[in-house]
């Protein structure tokens, strides 16, 4: 075995790899679903724990020499439970999606019935899209938010669930920007005696710190992504109370996956030791003040906001009032081009292609852990609207470029 570096084995990977770190610094990442972990998290993710095979869990494997990887994956799980204060965790899933899958497999017989939100009007593709598993396993029905008002419209939901009885409905969203009332839906699941999954996906971290409302105690399951707001290692995570703790597991191992990811695990347990810090409570409640300072300026400027503002770390912008001719994707290719990230979304009664909708989603958890506050959103919001204002102007791309230039140098990501 060779003791090279990346650079001397592969030098086209290695600029790859050193383009990516180039272009997060250089760029401000506002995908509300992206984050910048810290360099303890990258050190655990690219740990020898990548060499192990650990089928089973802890004290329960299939191979030996997992010793230490059950010291890991126990110190995931302990730092879970005491974040979310979950009975019991599962740390082993791959991604939220897959998180999804554990549990729908765990309680769920192919044909049964799921009640989620409309992906135009927030919702995921693992809640019952046509085009991705759950969708073509099961039979989906979908609620909707409130045309009028952007909120979950939750009549509408009861409603739907009494006609549909559903076998679990489906609360936690990827483009909603208001608190989700946790306790409504469970009282809708507990009428249609319907299994009620909380995917929180997108607030792990807001929940964990205490900014957001939690659906642990209340939903059946509570599942979410390990790498958004939270900051840990790129995966998902599973939460239940102890009586599901067996379906769950043998859901999750052997059912969906074998060998378990031990060096994203690894990544977990550092971010959500990380996460039990006082600090990352401050960063909680400035990602949220962070995404309130600019969604009020990019109102200001006249840009209309579904729900008219945010509760969270996102704001999702719908371009036909202000700009009708003006497609989200078209938006999204000029603001990177001026150095902002951010991606192309539905909005509730979309009326253009998924691939080219009428809205752009911005995030602002990766903004915060460079060190923004509400000014630099301020900030952020004029230059955001200068070239959603213009986005075949190439002397506004320019000039915004040079001003992100300097918000990047002013706020290294990595020192």
């Amino acid at each position: 075995m060779t003791h090279e570096t990346v650079r001397e084995v592969d030098p086209e990977l290695a600029a790859a790899l050193g383009g990516e770190r180039d272009r997060q610094e250089d760029t401000l990442a506002m995908i509300a679903s992206e984050n910048h972990v810290s360099e303890a998290v990258l050190e655990a993710q690219g740990s020898a724990l990548t060499n192990i095979y650990a089928e089973g869990y802890p004290g329960k494997r299939y191979y030996a020499g997992c010793e230490y990887a059950d010291e890991v994956e126990q110190l995931a799980i302990d730092r879970a439970k005491e974040l979310w204060g979950a009975d019991h965790v599962n740390v082993q899933p791959h991604s939220g999606s897959q998180a999804n899958m554990g549990v729908y497999l765990a309680v769920l017989d192919p044909g049964d019935k799921i009640l989620s939100l409309d992906l135009t009007h927030g919702g995921h593709l693992s809640h019952g899209h046509p085009a991705n598993f759950a969708g073509q396993v099961y039979n989906v029905e979908q609620y909707e938010v409130d045309a009028e008002t952007g909120y979950i419209d939750y009549e509408g939901l009861a409603e739907t669930a009494a006609e549909f009885d559903p076998d679990i409905i489906v609360s936690g969203y990827s483009a909603y920007p208001r608190e989700v009332e946790w306790e409504t839906i469970q009282d809708v699941a507990d009428d249609v005696d319907a299994y009620h999954l909380a995917d929180i996906a997108h607030i792990t971290g807001l929940v964990a710190a205490g900014v957001h409302s939690s659906p642990v105690g209340i939903a059946d399951f509570v599942t979410g992504s390990t790498h958004k707001t939270i900051r840990a290692g790129r995966g998902g995570i599973i939460m239940s109370d102890e009586a599901f703790a067996d379906d769950i597991d043998s859901a999750v191992f052997p059912g969906m996956q074998g060998g378990p990811l031990m060096h994203n695990i690894a990544g977990k347990a550092v971010g959500f030791k990380e996460a039990l810090d006082p600090d990352f409570e401050t960063y909680a409640e400035q990602t949220v003040a962070n995404a309130d300072a600019l969604a009020e300026r990019l109102q200001e400027h006249g840009l209309e906001l579904v729900s008219g503002g945010t509760d969270n770390h996102l704001v999702l912008i719908d371009l036909r009032p202000s700009h009708p001719d003006t497609p989200g994707k078209d938006v999204e290719e000029a603001l990177e081009d001026a150095g902002i990230v951010l991606n192309a979304n539905t909005v509730p009664g979309e009326t253009r292609s998924a691939f080219n909708p009428s809205g752009i989603r911005a995030g602002t958890p990766g903004l915060t852990t460079r060190g923004f506050d509400e000014d630099d959103c301020r900030d952020v919001a004029d230059l955001i609207y200068e070239v959603v204002d213009a986005p075949d102007d190439e002397d506004v791309i320019d000039e915004v470029a040079a001003r992100v230039a300097e918000l990047t140098d002013a706020y290294p990501v990595y020192e």
